[in-house]
């Protein structure tokens, strides 16, 4: 089969079978093509090494990327209209033992669906509507790389654009959707604009809303606070296992609680997890006849309010850990005792496992 297509045909197996990424793992003589689906690996075939080198460098080329350069990671990026579906693909080669390896990472550039409509448990994020209605302050969202975070951000934003016209802009790394909605700018540190200073610009292009894609350091974090305290709604991300744990992230970030206390006003901690299928209890596999739409869920535990005031305090050390929240794990529990979540979810995805 010729190259190009070869590659279609693995671009249109990845869509239909909604995979997130392709991979394609170099072997001593030969190479596996493999599909992230629901947030599971599944082999798709092995092919010759010749045609497997072939196929990465018709991947790179169509990337604008050096096919001859082989000993240095690279990245690029295209954008593909596949059966009238936008993709936006970002590519990612890496040298090996054995020979280069590269993942193709999928993002259809589809609008996100209503912020609710993407959890299971869609009460466990009524809360938010209050604190979207605020006109300054900070929102922020953790959790596991593939959670979700990017998306539910996007979707909190187009929701606050069709309430209410402002001026809504981003900084990402890179831009995973394109929006008609908000302006998007992309890091870019070759060109200087690292988050500090492409922060720095957003707040002169008079913002009401910015997005943040993820506070990475010192720096960051306390532009961040200063923009939420000066007349700003922020939205970003922290990596941190849960919602009390965001907390201890900021103050090492060399935040005081005090900055904390003023500027934040709630915190979204989340999980993307595969739900049990309903005909067979088991996980649902990518190419079961019993499709879906829905295989995966979010699940959401939102700290704000008396329960953001208990956190303080605990991180203050006035108090105990707060107990009585509506917790990850609580809807771990719930989602395994009504049937929606295998039985080991708890076990695999749980906080403090």
């Amino acid at each position: 089969m010729p190259i190009e297509s070869k590659s279609e045909e693995l671009l249109q197996l990845a869509s239909r079978t909604n995979a997130s990424d392709i991979h394609f793992v170099p072997l001593r003589n030969q190479g596996l093509i493999q599909l992230r689906v629901d947030g599971q690996l599944h082999p798709v075939e092995k092919v010759p090494y010749v045609f497997f080198e072939r196929l990465i460098s018709h991947f790179k080329f169509k990337a604008g990327m050096d096919i001859g350069e082989k000993r240095r990671p690279q990245d690029g990026s295209m954008d593909l209209d596949l059966n009238g579906t936008l993709l936006h693909l970002r590519l990612s080669t890496l040298p090996t033992a054995f020979h280069e390896s590269l993942v193709i990472r999928l993002l259809p550039q589809s609008g996100p669906a209503h912020f609710e409509s993407l959890a299971l448990f869609p009460h466990s994020l009524k809360g938010l509507h209050s604190l979207l209605n605020r006109s300054s302050g900070l929102i922020l969202f953790s959790g596991p790389t593939g959670s979700g975070k990017t998306t539910i951000m996007y979707s909190l934003l187009q929701y606050l654009q069709t309430k209410d016209i402002r001026n809504i802009l981003t900084l990402e790394d890179p831009v995973e959707k394109k929006m008609d909605l908000f302006l998007q700018m992309e890091v870019n540190e070759k060109a200087g604009i690292t988050y500090g200073e492409g922060f720095k610009s957003l707040l002169r292009h008079d913002p009401d809303v910015i997005m943040i894609g993820e506070i990475r350091d010192e720096t960051t974090a306390k532009l961040v606070i200063r923009a939420g305290m000066t007349g700003h709604l922020v939205l970003s991300t922290v990596h941190a296992e849960d919602a009390l744990g965001c907390l201890y992230r900021l103050v090492e970030f060399g935040l005081s609680v005090q900055e904390i206390e003023q500027t934040l006003l709630g915190i979204v901690s989340q999980r993307l997890l595969s739900l049990s299928c309903p005909y067979c209890g088991l996980y649902c596999e990518p190419y079961c006849f019993m499709r879906r739409n829905d295989k995966r869920m979010g699940l959401y535990e939102l700290l704000s309010e008396s329960g953001l005031e208990k956190g303080i305090k605990w991180i203050r050390g006035n108090s105990d850990r707060p107990g009585g929240l509506q917790t990850l794990n609580y809807f771990m529990k719930q989602g395994m005792a009504l049937g929606f979540l295998p039985m080991n979810t708890l076990h695999r995805w749980g906080v403090g496992r």
